[in-house]
C-alpha cells in the first residue's frame, strides 16, 4: 500500500489541516494522565513546522455526542502538546464561531491552532458534507495522522479529502508500513497470536489471516467457543453460541496451523469486582481444557499452553498479536499474558502488537520498548487485519 506523505507534497506557505488522534485519558480535574498519543503525533507536527506550514490540528476525545461538553474539552491537549513543542499553540474553542477563519487565515507560516473537539458537533460522526466543507475551508492541504481513527468514515477523518489533496502523516505512513508488510511480504515462520473476549470481534481476522500465516494462535476468551466446537465441555466460561458453526468450519480450514490451549486456569467466580471477602473465597486451579468442570470458568491459560505458545513465538520472523490471553487485568490471572508478551519481547521476529487490550498489557507489563511496532488503533488495526478498506486511507492519495 503506497501512500503519498508529507514528504511528497509542498508545505510551505500553506495552511495544513492535520487530522492527530489525541484521544488521551484524563483525571477528574482534566489533567492528563497518559500524553503517548500527544507524543505520537510530534514528528508529523515538527515536521510541518519545520517545513513553513501553518498548521491547523483536527482531533476528537472521548464521546460527546455531537454536544459541547467540558468534560471532553480539548483545552488541557492544548496546553500539555504547547508544553512539548516548546511553542504556542493557538486553541480555537468553536470550529463554527464567526471569528475562527480569520484566526486561522491569521497564522504566520510554522505557527500551530488545535481546534476543539470535533465530536463537539453533530457533522463530525455523520460525516457531514458541509461541516467536512466548513473544516476543508480553512486549509489547502489534508493531512491524515490519525491512523486509530481510520476506520470511521467521518468528517474530519474521510470527508474533508474530498475537498482538499489528502496525505498521509509519519505516524500514519508507519502504521500503514508495518501492517501491510506484515500481511503482504512477511518474514516466516509468520506466527499471529489472537486473543481477548469476543469472537464476533476476531473471526472476521482469524479467517483473513489462515491463508497467510503459518501459525495461528487462539487465547483469551474467545477460545474457549472455539474449544466447545471441538466438542469440549467448557464449563461457565465465554461461549459465543451463535459463532459455534463458524467455528467449526474455521477449524476445519485451519487444521494444522491453529493452536488452542491444552490446559486453563479456572474459577469459581470471575474474579473482577469481587469483594474482599468473595475474593479470599474463590477457589482457583489449572485443569486440561479436556477436563474443566461445568462449574468452572476459564479465565487464563495454563503453564502447559504457555510452553506450547511460547515455543511457537520462538522461531517466528514475524509476529502480529492482538489480544490478552486471560483477564489480565487482574494480576493473579495476567500470568499468560505476561508469558506470551515475554516470549514476543524475546523473540528476533519483526512483532507488531495490535493495539487495545494487548498494547495495554504489553506497556503495562514493560515490554513496549522489546517489540518492533505498538499500533495507536485497536479497532484501525483489527480492521485491517481483517482485510478491510480503512475509509481515512483508502481516502489519501496514491504515490
Amino acid at each position: 500500500m503506497n501512500k503519498q506523505t508529507i514528504d511528497d507534497i509542498q508545505v510551505a506557505g500553506k495552511r495544513v489541516l492535520v487530522r492527530e488522534d489525541l484521544n488521551t485519558p484524563q483525571d477528574g480535574s482534566g489533567a492528563i494522565t497518559d500524553d503517548r498519543r500527544i507524543r505520537a503525533a510530534l514528528p508529523t507536527l515538527k515536521a510541518l513546522i519545520e517545513k513553513g506550514a501553518k498548521v491547523i490540528v483536527a482531533a476528537h476525545l472521548g464521546r460527546p455526542k455531537g454536544e459541547a461538553n467540558p468534560k471532553f474539552t480539548l483545552a488541557p491537549v492544548s496546553q500539555r502538546l504547547s508544553e512539548l513543542l516548546g511553542r504556542p499553540v493557538i486553541f480555537v474553542e468553536d470550529i463554527l464561531a464567526d471569528n475562527t477563519p480569520a484566526r486561522l487565515a491569521a497564522l504566520k507560516d510554522g505557527e500551530i491552532a488545535l481546534l476543539q473537539n470535533v465530536r463537539y458537533y453533530p457533522g463530525e460522526e455523520k460525516n457531514d458534507p458541509a461541516f467536512a466543507e466548513k473544516l476543508a475551508s480553512f486549509a489547502d492541504v489534508f493531512v491524515m495522522d490519525a491512523f486509530g481513527a481510520s476506520h470511521r468514515a467521518h468528517a474530519s477523518t474521510e470527508g474533508v479529502a474530498h475537498h482538499l489533496p489528502a496525505v498521509a502523516g509519519y505516524l500514519m505512513q508507519k502504521e500503514i508500513d508495518f501492517l501491510s508488510g506484515a500481511l503482504e511480504n512477511p518474514g516466516r515462520p509468520f506466527v499471529a497470536i489472537l486473543g481477548g473476549a469476543k469472537v464476533k470481534d476476531k473471526i472476521g481476522v482469524v479467517k483473513n489471516l489462515l491463508s497467510k500465516v503459518d501459525t495461528l494462535i487462539i487465547g483469551g476468551g474467545m477460545a474457549y467457543t472455539f474449544l466447545k466446537a471441538q466438542g469440549k465441555e467448557i464449563g461457565l466460561s465465554l461461549l459465543a453460541e451463535d459463532y459455534l458453526e463458524e467455528c467449526k468450519s474455521v477449524l476445519v480450514q485451519g487444521a494444522g496451523k491453529i493452536l488452542l490451549p491444552v490446559d486453563a486456569k479456572i474459577v469459581d467466580k470471575f474474579p473482577l469486582g469481587l469483594s474482599e471477602e468473595d475474593r479470599k473465597a474463590l477457589q482457583v486451579g489449572v485443569v486440561s481444557t479436556d477436563a474443566i468442570p461445568a462449574d468452572r470458568e476459564g479465565v487464563d491459560i495454563g503453564p502447559l499452553t504457555i510452553a506450547k505458545f511460547s515455543a511457537a513465538v520462538k522461531g517466528a520472523k514475524t509476529v502480529v498479536w492482538n489480544g490478552p490471553m486471560g483477564v489480565f487485568e487482574d494480576e493473579e490471572f495476567a500470568t499468560g499474558t505476561r508469558a506470551i508478551a515475554q516470549a514476543v519481547a524475546d523473540s528476533n521476529s519483526l512483532s507488531i502488537i495490535g493495539g487495545g487490550d494487548s498494547a495495554a498489557a504489553i506497556e503495562q507489563l514493560g515490554f513496549a520498548d522489546k517489540v518492533s511496532h505498538i499500533s495507536t488503533g485497536g479497532g484501525a488495526s483489527l480492521e485491517f487485519l481483517e482485510g478491510k478498506q480503512l475509509p481515512g486511507v483508502v481516502a489519501l492519495l496514491d504515490k
